[in-house]
């Protein structure tokens, strides 16, 4: 991969990350509307799903993968849904409790703990990188600017 591109794709995931807070902004609003987190992820997931079906049906041309592909993946490839609910209905209680600062230090900590341990063990698919002292220490860093952001 190109230089250019590596921090094209650097960029593309700062602009996620802004999504992030902005979702979590707006899923909090909403669910102020309808009083109840769960309600309010259920709509933000329906409209994100219907979104997919759209762009699914008007863009993507491949035909769909086969039922014997999918059936024959194995279990945890179902659960990404369930995490992605549990994590929109969490943040939309979370952001108005601890702030948009707070809470998202707090989950991009819990990334990085869960991704070292995805990496050092090459779990989901996903390649093999041992953990090293450097990538404790940024951890380390990261769990740092947590405590810097809640006290100040």
């Amino acid at each position: 991969m190109s230089r250019v591109m590596f921090l094209v794709y650097c960029a593309i995931a700062v602009g996620m990350g802004c999504f992030l807070a902005l979702q979590a902004g707006v899923n909090g609003q909403l669910r102020l509307r309808t009083g109840d987190p769960v309600r309010a992820a259920l709509l933000s997931s329906a409209i994100a799903a219907t979104s997919l079906l759209v762009y699914s049906l008007v863009a993507v041309r491949e035909p769909w993968p086969s039922a014997d592909r999918l059936i024959g993946g194995p279990w945890w490839l179902w659960i990404g849904g369930v995490l992605g609910a549990v994590y929109v209905a969490t943040s939309l209680v979370l952001v108005t409790r601890l702030g948009s600062t707070l809470m998202f230090a707090l989950i991009v900590v819990g990334q990085m703990v869960a991704a070292l341990f995805l990496d050092h063990y090459g779990l989901l698919g996903i390649p093999r990188h041992e953990v090293s002292p450097l990538r404790i220490l940024g951890v380390g860093l990261l769990v740092i600017g947590v405590v810097l952001i809640r006290r100040f």
